[in-house]
């Protein structure tokens, strides 16, 4: 049920349901009609601002750890879906995390990559991220004996729980890297230093905020920005929460 429920609430955090409720307040209040759709106005031209949304992330995302290696690296998941035209793992907009994990163990950065992700979908739950993740790494060439799966897991707090778990089943003493996008890491080093025995460090990936802005960052309406607040607010009441049960 609390599952359910925070799908629903992620819904309702979203600045362009608040601009479209403003509109439709507008249209049934004749008497302060203007003030509704001026208000409505304002807060588009404020969450369509690339500019404003991304030096607000600038500020919020973390950044690159100190180079170490490390026995395992955890990907958290939520970086792709399924594909049923071709039957395959579809990569989205945070597959970054697990694309610099191939990169960090090609390196020699860490030694075993640890996919952390169930299904976080809310009817049909038979396929698993992790289990989709690890047809792909094997189709590029990572060896079984260089992956550990977990495949429960629904949210972050489920992906520290299991992950530190698993570790700490098959090499109870590894030194850990968790890999996640990088406005993502505030609320994973919350929750993981809180559930982990040992320090922890946190690989920043698929940055959003820019490091240069262009002149239409500042004077054109961008869709994408309402995308971005949408990530933030969620990762922020996420934070709340957290940080209270914690």
């Amino acid at each position: 049920m609390i599952f359910i429920l925070s799908k629903i609430l992620i819904f309702f955090l979203r600045p362009i349901v608040w601009v479209l409720i403003v509109f439709i307040i507008a249209f049934f209040f004749k008497k302060r009609r203007k003030h509704f759709l001026l208000t409505g106005i304002l807060l588009f031209i404020f969450f369509s601002n690339s500019f404003i949304v991304g030096k607000v992330t600038n500020m919020y995302e973390a950044s690159y750890p100190k180079a170490q290696h490390y026995d395992v690296g955890i990907v958290l998941g939520g970086y792709s879906s399924y594909n049923k035209r071709t039957n395959q793992i579809a990569f989205g907009s945070s597959s970054d995390r697990l694309f610099q994990a191939i990169r960090l163990f090609k390196e020699g950065a860490i030694k075993k990559i640890l996919l952390s992700s169930g299904s976080a979908n809310l009817i049909d739950t038979t396929i698993k991220e992790a289990d989709l993740t690890l047809g792909f790494l094997r189709q590029i060439g990572i060896p079984d004996s260089a992956i550990l799966v977990e495949r429960l897991s629904r949210n972050t707090i489920e992906n520290a729980k299991n992950s530190l778990a698993l570790i700490q089943k098959e090499e109870p003493n590894a030194k850990i890297l968790v890999i996640t996008s990088a406005w993502h890491i505030p609320r994973s080093r919350l929750i993981f230093d809180k559930i982990s025995k040992s320090k922890l460090d946190y690989y920043p990936t698929n940055f959003v905020g820019k490091t240069e802005y262009e002149l239409y960052d500042f004077i054109l309406p961008e869709a994408g920005a309402f995308l971005n607040w949408d990530m933030l607010l969620k990762e922020w009441v996420g934070y709340m929460v957290d940080y209270i049960r914690s």
